[in-house]
């Protein structure tokens, strides 16, 4: 089953456009070591403005340097999310500063709120990667994301999402992961978590995201080169301008990668959203961001990579009507397209907080898109002429041993979504979605206990931690 809106030829289009921006209009790249090795590869500098003009032969030769498939891997090494083989990935959100009650009571996201996030993530069948889902703005930010790394390994035996924040804390996270794998071999070999490149529309890198490079591409971390192009605000008020300018955006990104190291495997990030001109905030889910999902997939796969999409996501605040209409249509679209990860479960409006009350709704939407994707098997013993013959006679299909051989396997059996009588729905307490989510939520909540870790390998974490907040508390 496959989605796709672009010919080859506008495909070809598309790519030429890209590398005519980077050859001609090049990205500001403000880091020294990095625009050297651009120069040494034959790209034009200009040191003063840090402007790097790309030509296309570089380009080309990088792409062919990329990983293009990878796995990450979670404590327990059966639990796994692998890119690149056919496979769809589904993911919850890497941190958010707010985190929304069930009694849409909104505050401050904490370090507890990482623990219940992994706990939660870890017992959803459907959900391959697990994120912290808060920036735990109760934790000092330089040892920050070092504690919610370690709380998402504690809590979940899962590959795990969270955001690096520099180069200090990096190296930190490098040697937790050493210590949870083993050795520096292990986590190169066994990768936890993917490092998120942002590059900043229109056409510019950050310097401390180039500089995170540096430590976390020699353990080979699986980069995700993902520039969030706002249309109509940081990039054309038109849809083929803003994936025109991401893709070469993504191209750029992943040159840098390749030069700092080659041979990393890439993702490749089409989650370019639009700018709302009534409001001017972003629209988390809309047809023009389907359409650009579906188009950014087309080019991912052009490259013979992975692809990363921001969809399954809503701009309500809370999980109602307009949630399910538009998480469903651009998850659906998504996974048609044929992207290979999806992200930011959890988000609840845009960026406006996350909610485990939606994370249990778009659970329950995984489910219904798997189903769909599986399609239809085609043979005759699933179309049945003998048994369409039978039933005729006896007017059901309800007793027969076709009927019972497949249904359970033709039939998507949901957790949360009601498909009761009125009379039974009235006699449960006339539930709605979000009650149900809730009981299910507090649930698994109430039950689960993560696999733990280790008593010496607790130590040894503790020891690390102890020794992160002395040392880059002196920052």
């Amino acid at each position: 089953m496959q989605l796709s809106l672009l010919t080859n030829e506008q495909i070809e289009k598309i790519h030429s456009s890209s590398v005519r921006i980077l050859e001609t209009l090049g990205v500001i790249m403000p880091h020294e070591d990095v625009v050297d090795l651009f120069a040494e590869a034959g790209a034009s500098v200009d040191r003063e403005k840090h402007l790097v003009k790309i030509p296309e032969k570089l380009v080309h030769s990088c792409l062919e340097r990329c990983g293009k498939q990878f796995t990450l891997y979670g404590r327990d090494r059966q639990k796994k999310a692998e890119f690149g083989y056919g496979r769809r990935n589904y993911q919850s959100i890497g941190g958010n500063p707010y985190w929304i009650e069930d009694d849409l009571v909104r505050r401050f996201s904490t370090i507890e709120d990482v623990r219940i996030s992994a706990r939660l993530g870890d017992a959803l069948p459907k959900l391959d990667i697990v994120g912290a889902m808060s920036d735990a703005n109760d934790v000092p930010e330089e040892y920050r994301y070092l504690l919610i790394a370690v709380e998402l390994l504690k809590n979940t035996t899962k590959p795990i999402m969270f955001f690096f924040n520099n180069r200090e804390t990096t190296q930190y996270i490098m040697k937790l992961f050493e210590i949870i794998a083993g050795s520096k071999d292990e986590v190169i070999n066994y990768p936890y978590a993917y490092f998120l490149f942002e590059p900043i529309s229109p056409l510019r890198f950050p310097v401390d995201g180039v500089d995170l490079l540096f430590d976390a591409c020699p353990f080979n971390i699986p980069v995700a080169v993902a520039p969030l192009a706002l249309m109509g605000a940081t990039a054309p008020g038109t849809v083929i301008g803003t994936i025109v300018q991401q893709n070469a955006e993504i191209l750029a990104g992943i040159c840098c990668v390749q030069l700092i190291k080659s041979g990393i495997p890439i993702c490749y990030g089409g989650i370019p959203h639009a700018m709302d001109m009534s409001t001017t905030s972003m629209i988390a889910a809309g047809p023009e961001q389907s359409l650009m999902t579906v188009a950014m997939t087309q080019l991912g796969k052009y490259y013979n990579l992975p692809v990363y999409v921001d969809v399954g996501i809503s701009d309500s605040k809370i999980q109602d009507a307009q949630a399910g209409m538009e998480a469903g249509i651009t998850l659906a679209c998504g996974a048609m397209a044929g992207a290979d990860i999806f992200g930011s479960f959890g988000s609840s409006g845009e960026d406006q907080g996350t909610s485990l009350l939606m994370l249990m709704i778009q659970h329950e939407l995984i489910g219904f898109i798997e189903r769909m994707m599986k399609g239809i098997e085609i043979s005759d013993e699933k179309i049945g002429i003998e048994v369409i013959e039978k039933a005729r006679k006896e007017g059901t299909f309800l007793a027969e041993d076709h009927t019972l051989k497949h249904f359970r396997e033709e039939l998507w059996f949901p957790e949360l979504s009601d498909k009761n009588f009125w009379e039974k729905w009235v006699l449960a307490g006339k539930k709605d979605m979000r009650t149900r989510s809730k009981e299910k939520k507090d649930n698994i909540l109430e039950k689960h206990i993560p696999s733990p870790l280790d008593t010496e390998t607790m130590k040894e974490i503790d020891a690390l931690v102890k020794d992160a907040k002395k040392h880059l508390m002196k920052k």
